[in-house]
């Protein structure tokens, strides 16, 4: 398989395993509940009658083996992502840096772009300014008086330009690399069983194993 399909397996177990815990973590699947009704008490005729809860759930039965299929999966996940590690470090570049990196620089991107979107603006703000004068008798009255407002751009936007051109293409490139490395690495691991299984395909496949 490839880094791809690998990392689609990784995502596999994983939604496997809460799948598990889901199942251990609810009392009325790990428990056993039985009900004796006490009728010889009150009608010394009849017996006492012992019945057993059974919830409606195809692996109440098969609980520690749900428990064994937890610890199976977290097993094989940790065989998966140490075949992963190696398949990396067979890479001609280092991925785990590079992806970050480039996170980094799209970050940095948005924030150009938004810059460059900025243009030079004039308008009048209607009675936008405030003050106080001395009339003609020398008293201080409030006044208003509308504001022209002159906003430019306050950087280089040929700098911006010219950076920001340079980082798409370099995360372009760096995206093609990571793309082509996922397809193209070789990881050395055989799942279990197929990526597509749902949680009880999964589950029989893993008994049918622990049969063998």
């Amino acid at each position: 398989m490839n880094l791809k399909e690998a990392f689609r397996l990784s995502n596999k177990y994983h939604e496997l395993m809460s799948e598990s815990e889901q199942i251990l973590e609810n009392e009325e699947y790990t428990t056993q509940v039985k009900n004796t009704y006490l009728r010889h008490k009150v009608m010394k005729e009849s017996e006492d009658e012992t019945v057993l809860e059974q919830p409606e759930m195809i692996y109440y039965t098969k609980i520690t083996d749900v428990v064994r299929f937890l610890i199976y999966l977290m097993e094989e996940r940790g065989k998966l992502a140490s075949a992963i590690r190696k398949a990396k470090n067979a890479l001609d570049i280092d991925m785990d840096s590079e992806i970050s990196l480039n996170n980094c620089r799209q970050s940095v991107v948005r924030v150009l772009r938004s810059m460059n979107q900025i243009k030079d603006s004039e308008r009048v703000l209607v009675n936008g300014g405030h003050g106080f004068r001395f009339n003609v008798d020398g008293e201080q009255v409030s006044y208003t008086c509308d504001v022209r407002r002159v906003t430019t751009i306050n950087f280089d936007r040929n700098t911006i330009r010219k950076e920001l051109r340079a980082l798409n293409a370099k995360a372009e490139e760096i995206s093609s690399r990571i793309d082509l490395c996922m397809i193209t690495s070789k990881v050395s691991y055989i799942p279990p069983f197929d990526v597509n299984s749902t949680f009880d395909e999964a589950f029989e496949t893993y008994l049918a194993l622990t049969e063998d």
